[in-house]
């Protein structure tokens, strides 16, 4: 590699592109560019002040914004100087920070408002008189961006193993842990990734995704940054949609519920201009899911329904692709399984989704699919440069030198995770015999019935919610005599439609997978109320406690 560290990745940008656009910020309702050159120096300000603030190399500093063109300037300002950077969702309420807050401990941090300066300031309340209190806490609404003082010298510059971040994990199943990444590690992923994306500088990429998580942070910025491609700052995800039409982006990265979201709201409007358009759309629909099914299975399209696409595309999917911007021609999705079908639609209708994987322990994505090796249902083929095999169990296993140094501070929890050089995922997963990576579910989440029959509940729980009736579905059953569901409804729908959607998907299943009863919750799956992740996945220990009576109701006489 030409590059080591995350300052190179920056340098190799700053010689090889000399972007006048490097970013769009949106300000008073005009995209204004910023170039790379301006970029670098307040990056580089920034990190002046930080050490006349007394910040050292290896100090941890937090970030806690929301995404935005100050968090990446202050990002890089931390990770040039040698500091740790370490960004906590502006999601979360203060009883859930301070702890990161101890446990990292930071010396100072950047926050993007008042709002989260007093989250800080409650958190700093609760621990009076400790000794590890926060040196500086800089608010970007307030006072913009720092800037060096006189007489400030250069920043020492970082080695590729030293420590760049520390990402905590979303805890689904416990309390997060710190997921050490070096710089070695970070520029690895860029690199590597770059070999299957083929990315340029007449690209624009809208970044939305929280930059709290690793696949916006190392994915969205590091890599396209590196790349030369134009980031555009979304102002907020209510305002997506019209940021789309303005920017119209080539590059998106996003989880499949933005996907999902594009059809479902298409099936609305349908929906709502009578029986001749719901028709239509109904008609593309299903061309576009069977010519999916068709490429993906390697099989001709007939002529017929080639006419019928060609119908769809004039009537339908060209809708869907403004949904998007418009000019898309590279869509990737990760975080989350995408629903098989919404991936066949978007492959039929000429528009297809990458589906991609990695964890935070990866620093980001380890495979994907692509234009020119795709296969719904997978989730695409290894990087160069990373390994897998398939424990006993069915665990997958990675090795590769983007897995991270190991947990903060949890040398136990390292070990466990990095046993015999490899690293535990919890997925169950594998290659199939043609190199495209498989994974079917989380290995502490898979449902053992009372009868021994070990059932998936995450594919089952995508099927349910690709229905723009179903917002959100836990799968249950451990330890029964059969599966039962939880289920948010959207609103307006009622039970009945959701039977019929219930129906549909135990349609595709065996008999033991099948959904026997299901009970509909309130719309109350909150980061707040401790029942979802800050990167949106539910808690399912916690939403089970927290609707502990509709448990018992589905379970009970069985």
């Amino acid at each position: 590699m030409d590059v080591q560290t995350i300052p190179e990745l920056l340098r190799h940008a700053r010689e090889t592109h000399r972007k006048p656009n490097a970013f769009l910020v949106r300000r008073a309702g005009v995209w204004v560019p910023v170039s790379i050159e301006t970029y670098a120096a307040q990056a580089a300000s920034a990190g002046a002040w930080l050490r006349a603030q007394g910040v050292r190399p290896g100090d941890r500093v937090a970030i806690l914004s929301e995404s935005r063109y100050e968090w990446v300037v202050a990002d890089m300002a931390i990770v040039s100087m040698g500091a740790v950077s370490v960004p906590f969702y502006p999601t979360l309420p203060a009883g859930q920070i301070a702890p990161l807050v101890a446990d990292s401990g930071i010396v100072g941090a950047f926050v993007s408002s008042n709002e989260q300066e007093e989250k800080l300031k409650l958190v700093q309340s609760e621990r009076a008189g400790s000794s590890e209190a926060l040196r500086f806490v800089w608010n970007f609404d307030a006072s913009g961006l720092p800037e060096a003082p006189a007489g400030a010298g250069d920043v020492p510059l970082p080695r590729p193993d030293d420590l760049a971040t520390i990402i905590y994990t979303s805890g689904t199943t416990g309390t997060p842990k710190g997921v050490m990444l070096t710089h070695s590690n970070i520029v690895s992923e860029v690199v590597i990734s770059l070999t299957t994306w083929k990315l340029n500088q007449d690209d624009v990429y809208l970044s939305f995704l929280p930059l709290s998580h690793v696949l916006e942070r190392a994915s969205g910025f590091f890599t396209m940054l590196y790349a030369g491609v134009t980031i555009a700052y979304a102002e907020s995800f209510d305002k997506l949609p019209r940021d789309l039409r303005e920017v119209r982006p080539t590059v998106l990265i996003a989880v499949p519920r933005l996907y999902e979201k594009v059809i479902a709201r298409a099936v609305e409007t349908a929906a709502g201009a009578g029986q001749f358009t719901r028709s239509i759309f109904q008609n593309a629909y299903r061309v576009a899911v069977e010519v999916g099914r068709l490429k993906n299975e390697g099989k001709a399209v007939p002529p017929w329904t080639i006419l019928e696409r060609a119908i769809g595309f004039a009537l339908v999917y060209g809708k869907i692709a403004r949904g998007l911007g418009g000019r898309t021609r590279l869509r990737v999705s990760g975080g989350a399984p995408l629903n098989r079908d919404v991936a066949l639609f978007y492959r039929g209708a000429g528009l297809a989704v990458h589906e991609g994987y990695g964890l935070t322990e990866t620093s980001s994505a380890i495979s994907v699919n692509t234009s020119e090796r795709q296969r719904v249902g997978t989730v695409g083929p290894l990087f160069p440069g990373i390994e897998v095999r398939t424990a006993e169990d069915g665990e997958l296993l990675v090795r590769g030198p983007v897995v991270m140094k190991g947990y903060w501070q949890k040398p136990e929890d390292t070990r466990e995770a990095l046993e015999g050089g490899w690293l535990h995922t919890g997925d169950i997963g594998a290659l199939d015999a043609d190199g495209f990576l498989r994974i079917t579910d989380r290995k502490k989440d898979l449902l053992v019935t009372s009868v021994g029959k070990k059932v998936a509940p995450q594919p089952i729980e995508a099927a349910l919610k690709a229905s723009p009736r179903i917002t959100e579905a836990l799968v249950l059953g451990d330890g029964q005599k059969f599966v039962a569901a939880l289920i948010v409804p959207a609103a307006g729908a009622t039970r009945e439609a959701i039977a019929e959607d219930v129906d549909r998907v135990n349609g595709t299943l065996a008999q033991f997978e099948r959904i026997k009863r299901f009970e509909l919750i309130p719309d109350d799956m909150t980061v707040e109320k401790g029942l979802m992740t800050p990167s949106l996945k539910l808690k399912r220990k916690a939403v089970v406690e927290h609707h502990r009576e509709a448990v018992e109701k589905l379970f009970r006489g069985a």
